[in-house]
Protein backbone atom coordinates (compact mmCIF):
# COMPACT_ATOMS: atom_id res chain seq x y z
CA UNK A 1 0.00 0.00 0.00
CA UNK A 2 1.35 3.42 -0.98
CA UNK A 3 1.61 6.18 1.61
CA UNK A 4 0.17 9.62 1.01
CA UNK A 5 1.23 12.37 3.39
CA UNK A 6 -1.07 15.40 3.45
CA UNK A 7 0.80 18.63 4.21
CA UNK A 8 -1.68 19.65 6.90
CA UNK A 9 -2.83 18.97 10.46
CA UNK A 10 -6.31 20.42 9.91
CA UNK A 11 -8.51 17.61 11.21
CA UNK A 12 -11.55 18.54 9.11
CA UNK A 13 -9.46 18.70 5.96
CA UNK A 14 -7.70 15.39 6.67
CA UNK A 15 -11.02 13.65 7.39
CA UNK A 16 -12.54 14.96 4.16
CA UNK A 17 -9.53 13.88 2.09
CA UNK A 18 -9.51 10.41 3.67
CA UNK A 19 -13.22 9.96 2.96
CA UNK A 20 -13.07 11.07 -0.68
CA UNK A 21 -9.95 9.00 -1.49
CA UNK A 22 -11.02 6.01 0.65
CA UNK A 23 -11.59 3.65 -2.28
CA UNK A 24 -7.98 4.04 -3.42
CA UNK A 25 -5.33 1.68 -2.04
CA UNK A 26 -3.59 4.37 0.00
CA UNK A 27 -2.46 4.91 3.58
CA UNK A 28 -3.28 8.60 4.14
CA UNK A 29 -1.47 10.45 6.93
CA UNK A 30 -1.49 13.98 8.32
CA UNK A 31 1.84 15.65 9.10
CA UNK A 32 1.39 14.77 12.76
CA UNK A 33 0.59 11.13 11.95
CA UNK A 34 3.73 11.03 9.77
CA UNK A 35 5.81 12.44 12.64
CA UNK A 36 6.56 15.72 10.87
CA UNK A 37 6.64 19.00 12.77
CA UNK A 38 7.55 21.89 10.50
CA UNK A 39 6.39 25.44 9.73
CA UNK A 40 6.49 26.37 6.05
CA UNK A 41 6.43 29.99 4.86
CA UNK A 42 3.74 30.37 2.21
CA UNK A 43 5.37 33.05 0.08
CA UNK A 44 3.52 32.40 -3.18
CA UNK A 45 1.31 34.97 -4.91
CA UNK A 46 -1.28 32.36 -5.97
CA UNK A 47 -2.94 29.41 -4.24
CA UNK A 48 -1.22 27.04 -6.67
CA UNK A 49 2.24 28.47 -5.88
CA UNK A 50 1.63 28.05 -2.13
CA UNK A 51 0.44 24.47 -2.63
CA UNK A 52 3.63 23.76 -4.63
CA UNK A 53 5.82 25.28 -1.90
CA UNK A 54 4.22 23.13 0.82
CA UNK A 55 4.24 19.93 -1.22
CA UNK A 56 7.90 20.37 -2.26
CA UNK A 57 9.13 21.06 1.28
CA UNK A 58 7.37 18.02 2.73
CA UNK A 59 8.46 15.80 -0.17
CA UNK A 60 12.10 16.56 0.72
CA UNK A 61 11.50 15.11 4.19
CA UNK A 62 9.39 12.00 3.61
CA UNK A 63 10.63 8.71 2.23
CA UNK A 64 8.75 6.48 -0.19
CA UNK A 65 5.59 8.58 0.10
CA UNK A 66 3.45 10.73 -2.13
CA UNK A 67 2.71 14.23 -0.81
CA UNK A 68 -0.47 16.25 -1.16
CA UNK A 69 -0.74 19.96 -0.34
CA UNK A 70 -3.51 22.45 -0.86
CA UNK A 71 -4.09 26.15 -0.47
CA UNK A 72 -7.46 27.80 -0.59
CA UNK A 73 -9.28 31.02 0.14
CA UNK A 74 -11.87 33.58 -0.84
CA UNK A 75 -11.67 35.89 -3.85
CA UNK A 76 -14.08 38.83 -4.10
CA UNK A 77 -14.65 40.47 -7.49
CA UNK A 78 -15.26 43.97 -6.10
CA UNK A 79 -11.88 43.78 -4.30
CA UNK A 80 -9.91 42.71 -7.35
CA UNK A 81 -9.66 39.12 -6.10
CA UNK A 82 -8.75 39.97 -2.49
CA UNK A 83 -8.34 38.63 0.12
CA UNK A 84 -7.01 35.76 -2.03
CA UNK A 85 -3.83 34.16 -0.66
CA UNK A 86 -4.14 36.47 2.37
CA UNK A 87 -7.58 35.05 3.31
CA UNK A 88 -6.41 33.58 6.62
CA UNK A 89 -4.67 36.82 7.67
CA UNK A 90 -6.86 39.44 5.96
CA UNK A 91 -7.28 41.40 9.19
CA UNK A 92 -3.58 41.17 10.01
CA UNK A 93 -3.86 38.37 12.56
CA UNK A 94 -3.54 34.84 11.15
CA UNK A 95 -6.62 32.67 11.67
CA UNK A 96 -8.76 35.30 13.43
CA UNK A 97 -12.05 34.45 11.68
CA UNK A 98 -14.06 37.07 13.56
CA UNK A 99 -11.75 39.94 12.64
CA UNK A 100 -11.38 38.73 9.03
CA UNK A 101 -15.16 38.67 8.58
CA UNK A 102 -15.53 42.09 10.18
CA UNK A 103 -12.92 43.58 7.84
CA UNK A 104 -14.56 42.01 4.78
CA UNK A 105 -17.95 43.45 5.74
CA UNK A 106 -16.35 46.85 6.39
CA UNK A 107 -14.57 47.09 3.03
CA UNK A 108 -17.73 46.01 1.18
CA UNK A 109 -19.99 48.44 3.02
CA UNK A 110 -22.31 50.16 0.54
CA UNK A 111 -21.53 47.73 -2.31
CA UNK A 112 -24.76 46.59 -3.98
CA UNK A 113 -25.82 42.95 -3.74
CA UNK A 114 -25.27 42.23 -7.44
CA UNK A 115 -21.71 43.55 -7.15
CA UNK A 116 -20.79 41.35 -4.18
CA UNK A 117 -19.83 38.31 -6.24
CA UNK A 118 -17.03 36.08 -5.03
CA UNK A 119 -15.67 32.56 -5.12
CA UNK A 120 -13.88 30.09 -2.93
CA UNK A 121 -10.93 28.50 -4.72
CA UNK A 122 -8.86 25.47 -3.76
CA UNK A 123 -5.59 24.53 -5.46
CA UNK A 124 -4.03 21.11 -4.85
CA UNK A 125 -0.63 19.73 -5.75
CA UNK A 126 0.19 16.03 -5.48
CA UNK A 127 3.78 14.89 -5.88
CA UNK A 128 3.72 11.21 -6.87
CA UNK A 129 7.46 10.90 -7.49
CA UNK A 130 10.36 12.89 -8.93
CA UNK A 131 8.86 12.75 -12.43
CA UNK A 132 5.15 13.09 -11.74
CA UNK A 133 3.27 16.00 -10.18
CA UNK A 134 -0.47 16.57 -10.44
CA UNK A 135 -2.12 20.01 -10.18
CA UNK A 136 -5.87 20.52 -9.80
CA UNK A 137 -8.15 23.39 -8.85
CA UNK A 138 -11.75 23.59 -7.68
CA UNK A 139 -13.97 26.60 -7.19
CA UNK A 140 -17.50 27.50 -6.15
CA UNK A 141 -19.14 30.84 -6.87
CA UNK A 142 -21.46 32.83 -4.65
CA UNK A 143 -22.13 36.24 -3.10
CA UNK A 144 -20.88 38.00 0.02
CA UNK A 145 -23.74 38.76 2.40
CA UNK A 146 -24.15 42.03 4.32
CA UNK A 147 -24.16 40.25 7.68
CA UNK A 148 -23.10 36.91 9.13
CA UNK A 149 -25.69 34.17 8.66
CA UNK A 150 -25.48 30.68 10.19
CA UNK A 151 -23.61 28.97 13.01
CA UNK A 152 -21.80 26.14 11.22
CA UNK A 153 -18.49 25.96 9.37
CA UNK A 154 -15.58 28.31 9.93
CA UNK A 155 -13.75 31.24 8.36
CA UNK A 156 -15.80 33.17 5.83
CA UNK A 157 -18.60 30.56 5.76
CA UNK A 158 -21.20 32.86 7.44
CA UNK A 159 -20.67 35.45 4.68
CA UNK A 160 -20.58 33.17 1.62
CA UNK A 161 -24.05 32.79 0.11
CA UNK A 162 -24.86 30.13 -2.51
CA UNK A 163 -27.93 31.21 -4.55
CA UNK A 164 -28.76 27.65 -5.69
CA UNK A 165 -29.14 26.58 -2.06
CA UNK A 166 -30.48 29.93 -0.80
CA UNK A 167 -28.15 29.84 2.19
CA UNK A 168 -24.60 30.51 3.31
CA UNK A 169 -22.02 27.79 3.89
CA UNK A 170 -22.54 28.37 7.63
CA UNK A 171 -26.27 27.68 7.28
CA UNK A 172 -25.57 24.25 5.75
CA UNK A 173 -24.79 21.06 7.61
CA UNK A 174 -21.24 19.82 7.03
CA UNK A 175 -22.38 16.98 4.77
CA UNK A 176 -24.10 19.39 2.37
CA UNK A 177 -21.27 21.90 2.42
CA UNK A 178 -18.60 19.24 1.89
CA UNK A 179 -20.54 17.76 -1.05
CA UNK A 180 -20.37 21.02 -3.04
CA UNK A 181 -17.28 22.80 -1.68
CA UNK A 182 -14.28 24.00 -3.67
CA UNK A 183 -12.15 21.39 -1.88
CA UNK A 184 -14.55 18.59 -2.83
CA UNK A 185 -14.47 19.68 -6.48
CA UNK A 186 -10.64 19.74 -6.45
CA UNK A 187 -10.50 16.36 -4.68
CA UNK A 188 -12.82 14.81 -7.26
CA UNK A 189 -10.45 15.90 -10.01
CA UNK A 190 -7.49 14.64 -7.97
CA UNK A 191 -9.19 11.29 -7.40
CA UNK A 192 -9.57 10.76 -11.14
CA UNK A 193 -5.91 11.63 -11.75
CA UNK A 194 -4.60 9.47 -8.89
CA UNK A 195 -6.70 6.54 -10.06
CA UNK A 196 -5.15 6.79 -13.53
CA UNK A 197 -1.61 6.86 -12.14
CA UNK A 198 -2.15 4.02 -9.65
CA UNK A 199 -3.60 1.88 -12.45
CA UNK A 200 -0.53 2.66 -14.57
CA UNK A 201 1.72 1.48 -11.72
CA UNK A 202 -0.05 -1.89 -11.36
Amino acid sequence: MKRLVVASNNENKIKEIKEILSSLDLEILSLKEAGINIDIDETGTTFLENAHIKASEIYKIVENSMVLADDSGLMVDALGGAPGVYSARFSGEHGNYEMNNKKLLDVLKGVKKEDRKGKFLCAMVLIIDEERTIEVEGEIKGFITEEELGENGFGYDPLFFIPEYNRTFAQMDSKTKNSISHRKIALKKLYDEVKKHTMEDN
